[in-house]
């Protein structure tokens, strides 16, 4: 089939776009909210809490205005959106439901060598669990008690109640009907998806089509792996079949990118589409958001290597525990390693880092200190401290700008 080439600055863009990162119509309130959780597909959930957690994190990237009580009304209150597996644990639009029923049978079906030895010996309690929360409702797995002489561990060494929940979960039996402190609660699938959710089981080439259109919808442009990966609802075979169909279709289009090798997916209207000038706005982006969790994609586009480093020892980190891209226009320009002290209202930028190869320092430093501040306030905090930045011949103008950006303030160095 014919290609259609791209140059890889217009690659970029198109991403940047589809990723809702071009800032040229922003999301507001709850609906905003919504729209970005239906556009992208998925949006990932993650513990870690040394800035405000990942979900949280990008979506306050995409929407401004976002508070958390915004995505707990929807999962809770509003039932637009659920927590399920798509290529990681996840919040997903509840208008997506059907779509993942497969992969909920699948966990009926088939069990794991370590699922089936857990099985032997607690099999029984998944019943008793289920009847409990059918006759009490929604409970969390500390309304559970532990067996006597048990001790709390580690993931496979939680008590089976805790074990069996998510089993349950796992085949959609249980849904997580809300988060308090982050703690799940779970209750009745039946109790918590809305009368009206098509619970109808996806043909193959439904299920095929869907994954495609979703993962490219928020993707862009894409190879076949990136497709595949954005979800893990169907394997290769599937997306493979799917994309010669949708191209013969006219809804697909392979691409050639300037200076890429690998063969890259559009859909059409994606390349159809207008494109305004991206605005010039910085984002301080989530390890775990869906620009940057595909590592490998990040790099070969924006040519930044990047790794989570807070599963190394401290020692093997190169740049920081929980190291945060920078975003300018369509280029990525540096890293953020960063914590919020919120009991003392302090930001603490650890390090700071531009890339070697960044030199559009008085474009780009105003719009990053405005975004630095007001990711600032977002996590709670009304002073940004600064320690390292390299290079270091621009603190003092950022530590300026940052100044007069609203309202945060910098705390004096220590002498």
């Amino acid at each position: 089939m014919t290609q259609s080439k791209l140059s890889l600055d217009r690659a970029r863009r198109i991403v940047i776009r589809s990723q809702l990162l071009s800032n040229s119509n922003p999301l507001a309130a709850k609906d905003g909210v919504a729209q970005a959780i239906e556009h992208l597909g998925y949006l990932q959930i993650d513990t870690i809490a040394v800035v405000e957690r990942a979900h949280h994190h990008t979506l306050w990237t995409r929407c401004p205005d976002y508070q958390p009580s915004f995505l707990h009304d929807l999962v809770a209150i509003d039932r637009r959106v659920f927590e399920y597996w798509a290529h990681a644990m996840a919040f997903l639009p509840m208008s997506d439901y059907r779509f993942y029923i497969p992969r909920m049978e699948r966990h009926r079906i088939t069990s794991r060598a370590w699922l089936s030895e857990w099985k032997k010996e607690h099999g029984h309690i998944l019943d008793q669990v289920l009847n409990r929360i059918r006759k009490e409702g929604a409970l969390t797995s500390k309304d559970f008690e532990l067996p006597p002489g048990v001790k709390r561990g580690t993931w496979w060494d939680w008590k089976p109640t805790k074990r069996a929940l998510e089993i349950l979960f796992w085949q959609g039996h249980l849904m997580i009907s809300e988060r308090k402190n982050f703690q799940k609660v779970y209750d009745l699938t039946e109790r918590v998806l809305p009368p009206s959710t098509d619970t109808t089981n996806p043909t193959e080439e439904e299920l095929g089509r869907f994954h495609v259109r979703r993962a490219l919808g928020g993707l862009g442009v894409a190879q076949e792996r990136e497709i595949r990966d954005a979800f893990h609802i169907v394997n290769r075979s599937l997306i493979v079949k799917t994309l010669e169909e949708m191209q013969q279709s006219k809804e697909v289009i392979s691409l050639s990118i300037e200076g890429l090798s690998d063969a890259y997916y559009a859909l059409t209207e994606t390349l159809e589409r207008d494109e305004s000038p991206l605005s010039n706005t910085a984002h301080i982006l989530s390890p775990f958001d869906n620009l940057t969790i595909q590592r490998n994609r990040m790099e070969r586009l924006f040519g930044f290597k990047y790794t989570l480093e807070c599963y190394l020892p401290e020692a093997k980190r190169k740049y920081g525990y929980f190291v945060l891209p920078i975003l300018w226009r369509d280029k990525l320009i540096g890293r953020l390693d960063s914590k919020a002290d919120r009991k003392t209202g302090n930001f603490i930028v650890k390090k700071l880092w531009f890339e070697p190869e960044f030199e559009l320092f008085d474009e780009a430093l105003p719009a990053f200190a405005d975004t630095l501040a007001r990711f600032a306030r977002f996590n709670g905090c009304d002073i940004i401290e600064f320690n390292a930045i390299k290079p270091t011949g621009h603190k003092r103008r950022l530590k300026s700008l940052v100044k007069c950006s609203w309202p945060v303030s910098v705390k004096n160095e220590r002498r």
